[in-house]
């Protein structure tokens, strides 16, 4: 049994291919951004309060219309037939028992509908090159009964991934982007020095998007709409001024610009920029419940987690890793002597001097 998230990693790298390992352990460039999400993660401090006569701490939350009871979503990922032969369904189905949403990506390697038959979902979806596929799964994602749909826009073209490059990384013939019914030979088409799963982005996703296509993608999406891959506070400020519910601070887990600014850097001026004006979320570095902590702390209404879950999927052990992660959560609140969310954002949120240690 695993007694932190961080015990997964080494057990899925014995069980897993070294190319799949890399797919989801890599990040872009030289991966400066992976650790610099890690490092500010550790940097923060928190001041716990004392004496508050707190016996069980209550972690649930209300977004979007839904209350949860953690303050984490299932963040989306790609091709999770990859760790394990029922892929999302596993991870769907595990993120429905603790109670939390789960959120589909549009690469998945099953059918969205599918997914959200047995999960609560949101939807994330990748801007692509043809329009009508665009309002086809968005229009999918409302009948399927997802309650958001999350718009990745950090994607303009992959980030230069050099483990997949190097490992010339392709997908195996059984696994696919079942949401998408064109162009998919070439994910499974290796090639030396190319990520064939970069070469398929690039030939589907569009790279000239702007405020013009978010706006009308507003006026399509009849669900909550929320952005992703948001760090300035100027975006942030314009994404509400368009109508956005909610964005996710987020350097998409240092896998696209090497050298983007943490994530948890990031969020106090996007949260100072948008007031109450909608629902700020935070991705990117989340490792363990006192990230969690961290992150509300520090303004974030929530978090989505996603590597650690995909390590635990590669072992089958998605329900015990959110148990642990819940638990980590509740005993971190007990600790700083928060009854509720609302506590945990009054806390006092410091920074440590360096060297800061991993």
């Amino acid at each position: 049994m695993a007694e932190s998230l961080a015990d997964y990693e080494p057990l899925a790298r014995d069980v897993l291919p070294a190319a799949v390992y890399d797919f989801v352990a890599g990040g872009s460039g030289l991966e400066q951004t992976v650790g610099l999400n890690r490092a500010a993660f550790f940097a923060i401090t928190l001041t716990p309060r004392i004496l508050t006569g707190l016996a069980k701490p209550n972690p649930s939350w209300m977004v979007l219309g839904t209350r949860w009871e953690l303050p984490i979503a299932v963040a989306p990922m790609a091709y999770q037939k990859l760790l394990h032969p029922e892929g999302e369904l596993h991870l769907a189905a595990a993120a429905s028992r603790a109670g939390i949403p789960y959120t589909i990506s549009t690469l998945s390697s099953v059918p969205l509908e599918k997914i959200a038959g047995v999960a609560p979902s949101w939807f994330q979806l990748y801007w692509l090159r043809d329009r009508r596929v665009v309002t086809s799964l968005v229009e999918r994602a409302v009948d399927a009964g997802c309650g958001a749909l999350m718009v990745t826009v950090d994607v303009p073209v992959m980030g230069r991934r050099l483990r997949d490059i190097r490992n010339q990384f392709a997908l195996p013939p059984d696994i696919a982007p079942e949401n998408l019914v064109d162009k998919v030979t070439e994910a499974h088409d290796a090639v030396p020095g190319v990520s064939a799963v970069a070469a398929h982005t690039a030939s589907v996703f569009e790279p000239a998007v702007s405020w013009r296509d978010l706006e009308w993608l507003r006026s399509l999406c009849p669900i909550p709409l929320v952005i992703k891959g948001i760090l300035d506070p100027r975006d942030a400020r314009r994404a509400v001024e368009i109508g956005a519910d909610g964005v996710v601070v987020s350097n998409h887990g240092g896998r696209q610009l090497d050298g983007a600014i943490a994530s948890i850097d990031a969020l106090g001026p996007v949260v100072d920029a948008v007031g109450k004006d909608c629902v700020v979320l935070l991705d990117s570095g989340v490792r363990s419940g006192l990230d969690v902590l961290k992150a509300v702390a520090s303004g974030a209404s929530g978090v989505l987690v996603g590597r650690p879950l995909l390590w635990a999927l590669a072992v089958d052990a998605v329900d015990e890793a959110l148990a642990l992660l819940g638990r980590e959560v509740r005993d971190a609140m007990l600790l700083a002597g928060c009854a509720d969310l609302a506590a945990v954002r009054e806390l006092s949120v410091g920074r440590a001097t360096w060297p800061i240690w991993s």
